[in-house]
C-alpha cells in the first residue's frame, strides 16, 4: 500500500514539474501573433491605435475614448478603437474594438461586461448569425448576436430597454464567433509554436425598444458589412480560419 501511495505521489510531482516546465518554456519563447486589425503606433506609449472607420455612408461618426473604468480594468498595453455612429433619423449605434497585449487577461467573456452594467441577456433569443460579407470577397463571417434588457428610468418613468449586442473575435488569421474557440486556438498555438494569439474583440451595439429587436438587426448588420472591411484585415484568402459554428 505505501509503495502504491509512493508510486502515485511520485507520478504526480512529475506531473507537476512537467507542467511548471512546460509554462516557463512557453513564456521564455513566446512570440506576439499578428493582429488582425489596422493599427497605429502612437509614440511614448506600448499600445496602439485601432483605427477604426470614421466615414461610413448614411451616418456622422464620433470617435470616442473607452471610459476609465476600462483602462484602469485592463492591461496597460491593451489597445482600442471606439465609434459612435449616428444615422439622420437618430438611430445610434457603438463599434468597439478591445486589441490585447502580452496579457490575454486585455479580453475576457463580453457576457461579463453586459451583465455588470444591468443588461439581462435573454438566451433565448440569441445565437450565432453569419453575416454575408462582401469585401475584399466574398465570405460569411460568424458572429454572436445578444439580445439583451435593461430596466431603468427616463425622466423619472420605469423603462424597459432592449439592446442588441454583436461580436466576434479575430487575429492575424482566423476568427471566430466562439470564446471557447478562441480560448482553445491560443492555447493550442502557443503551446505548438509559443505563438500568443493576439486577438482582437469586436463589437457593435444598438439599443432599441422592446419589439424592434429584428428592425435594430437588420439595420446592423448593413453598418457591419460596410465597416468591417475598413478596419479588419483578415480573411486576407483562403488561408484564414474561421471557428466551427454548432
Amino acid at each position: 500500500m505505501n509503495r502504491q501511495k509512493t508510486l502515485i505521489m511520485g507520478v504526480f510531482l512529475a506531473m507537476v514539474a512537467a507542467t511548471a516546465g512546460l509554462i516557463n518554456h512557453t513564456k521564455g519563447n513566446q512570440k506576439m501573433g499578428a493582429p488582425g486589425v489596422l493599427t497605429q503606433a502612437q509614440p511614448g506609449q506600448r499600445n496602439l491605435k485601432v483605427l477604426v472607420p470614421e466615414h461610413v455612408p448614411g451616418y456622422s461618426a464620433e470617435l470616442t475614448s473607452q471610459p476609465q473604468i476600462v483602462l484602469d480594468s485592463l492591461p496597460t498595453d491593451t489597445s482600442f478603437g471606439r465609434c459612435l455612429y449616428t444615422a439622420p433619423d437618430g438611430f445610434q449605434i457603438l463599434l468597439n474594438v478591445v486589441l490585447m497585449g502580452t496579457d490575454r487577461t486585455s479580453i475576457h467573456k463580453p457576457q461579463v461586461c453586459l451583465t455588470s452594467q444591468g443588461w439581462r441577456i435573454d438566451d433565448s433569443a440569441s445565437k450565432v448569425d453569419m453575416l454575408a460579407m462582401t469585401k475584399p470577397f466574398p465570405y460569411q463571417l460568424p458572429v454572436m448576436r445578444l439580445v439583451t434588457t435593461l430596466q431603468t428610468e427616463i425622466k423619472g418613468k420605469p423603462t424597459v430597454l432592449r439592446g442588441v449586442y454583436v461580436y466576434w473575435f479575430v487575429d492575424g488569421n482566423k476568427f471566430t464567433a466562439r470564446h471557447v474557440q478562441r480560448m482553445w486556438w491560443m492555447a493550442r498555438d502557443m503551446l505548438a509554436s509559443g505563438v500568443l494569439d493576439r486577438f482582437a474583440y469586436i463589437s457593435y451595439f444598438s439599443v432599441c425598444e422592446p419589439g424592434q429587436e429584428a428592425a435594430t438587426f437588420e439595420r446592423m448588420k448593413k453598418i457591419i458589412i460596410e465597416s468591417v472591411p475598413e478596419f479588419q484585415l483578415v480573411p486576407r484568402g483562403e488561408t484564414a480560419m474561421v471557428g466551427e459554428i454548432r
